[in-house]
């Protein structure tokens, strides 16, 4: 099926009112993105939470970005999301990473819960409120099986459990928990609950220490005897094909192709102002040696492919949410394809952006590996988002896909088969 192409010009909204144009997007946040950039190796180096960079995109609504107009957002596209989040990740790209769960919350509203629940939740992001995510369970637990539960108490419910790798939850105002709601009848349903982060019995620990992506404060929640309003409880179904887990996904290989991009930033930075050269060089600086010249012209085409490719999905994504906007069914053949496109994209992305982060080393000596500088933290912060849902298991799906006619894995899970 081929996917519509994205456009400047701005669609109108049921209001009647337009939506901005990628133009004035652009306008309205790279200042903002410029500004975070300007001090982001300072942050990595002295591990400075970004509570700064968040309130500065808060500021500009940057969270209502795909908030309809109906609902006080800016209304901008699947398109628009995903080229904003690769210039976050150029910036900095601990935050696309912080506030992938608050992208998510209201692509899971849109794909996945009743259209007359979404109003109160869009609202509030539409007032500046952020969403954070409360979703995976440490241990050796059942295989897609969740320890932490809901229970009555009167006419509302009482959560308990821990959650790890919170990502963006210490920077949150609301929390997205996905708990297993124990109903009265002795059946269970898996739910997400949304909590207020500063509610009593919420516990949020900053105690993340990988070695990359150091300030995404992707650590530990507790949940100790929460009350949860009845209204605050939303079902989702699991059984069926969603453009949810693309997504998740996509969010991490646009903060890929971001920061390839930094690193021919970074590398171009370096490389200009250099006169130091070796004897057996091939100019009489560096930036006219024709070896340095290839070194950063093909760190070049790495970011051109990562970003091209991250815009490919989306523009499926963005034709999957035009049928919902529509009020048409999805077929199932294009979130198909959009979910297998996602998996391809991850399986040629991550090894082309890591060897990128070590070819930067390349463009110069010793002074290239100066702390200050902090150009290791390219590799180190793709190398962590590579980690996240294995690389190896979408190659799989898709020669699965390709050899015998799987069908995509929507949904995953992590636990113990044998418990």
């Amino acid at each position: 099926m081929e996917s519509i192409q994205a456009t400047t010009r701005p669609a109108t909204h049921a209001l009647g009112v337009p939506a901005p144009s990628s133009q004035q997007l652009a306008a309205r946040f790279r200042p903002i993105f410029q500004r975070i950039a300007e001090h982001a190796a300072q942050r990595e180096n002295e591990r400075e939470l970004a509570y700064e960079p968040v309130a500065w995109l808060n500021a500009e609504r940057f969270g209502a970005l795909r908030v309809p107009l109906e609902h006080g957002g800016l209304g901008g596209s699947v398109e628009q999301l995903y080229d904003l989040l690769i210039e976050l990740g150029e910036a900095d790209s601990n935050l696309p990473q912080i506030l992938r769960a608050h992208f998510g919350f209201i692509e899971r509203l849109f794909a996945e819960i009743d259209p007359a629940l979404h109003g109160p939740w869009m609202r509030l992001a539409a007032e500046g409120v952020i969403f954070g995510n409360a979703t995976t369970e440490l241990g050796e637990g059942p295989l897609g099986a969740l320890q932490t539960t809901l229970k009555r108490d009167g006419d509302a419910w009482r959560l308990d459990g821990d959650k790890y790798y919170s990502t963006g939850t210490l920077y949150a105002d609301w929390i997205s928990v996905s708990a297993q709601r124990l109903n009265d009848d002795g059946s269970s349903d898996r739910v997400i609950a949304l909590v207020p982060a500063e509610a009593q019995g919420v516990e949020r620990v900053d105690d993340w220490r990988g070695f990359g992506q150091r300030l995404s404060a992707s650590g530990t929640t507790r949940f100790r005897n929460v009350r949860v309003k009845a209204e605050n409880v939303l079902l989702y179904v699991r059984d069926q094909p969603t453009p949810l887990t693309a997504h998740f996904q996509l969010t991490h290989l646009a903060t890929l192709a971001g920061i390839a991009r930094a690193i021919v930033r970074d590398a171009v930075a370096f490389v200009q102002p250099r006169k130091r050269v070796y004897s057996h060089g091939s100019g009489d600086t560096p930036r006219e040696d024709p070896l340095v010249q290839q070194v950063i012209g093909q760190l070049a085409s790495t970011a051109f492919i990562a970003t091209s490719t991250v815009q490919a999905v989306a523009r499926g994504l963005g034709e999957v949410d035009r049928f919902r906007q529509r009020g048409e069914a999805v077929p199932e053949s294009l979130l198909f394809e959009v979910e297998l496109n996602t998996a391809k994209a991850q399986a040629g992305i991550v090894d082309a952006v890591l060897q990128a982060g070590t070819r930067l080393f390349d463009i110069g000596g010793a002074s290239a590996l100066q702390e200050d500088r902090r150009l290791d933290r390219h590799w180190r912060n793709a190398r962590t988002l590579a980690s996240h849902n294995p690389t190896i298991y979408k190659g799989r799906v898709v020669g699965d896909h390709l050899l015998n006619g799987a069908r995509p894995t929507f949904y995953w899970a992590v636990g113990s088969s044998s418990a």
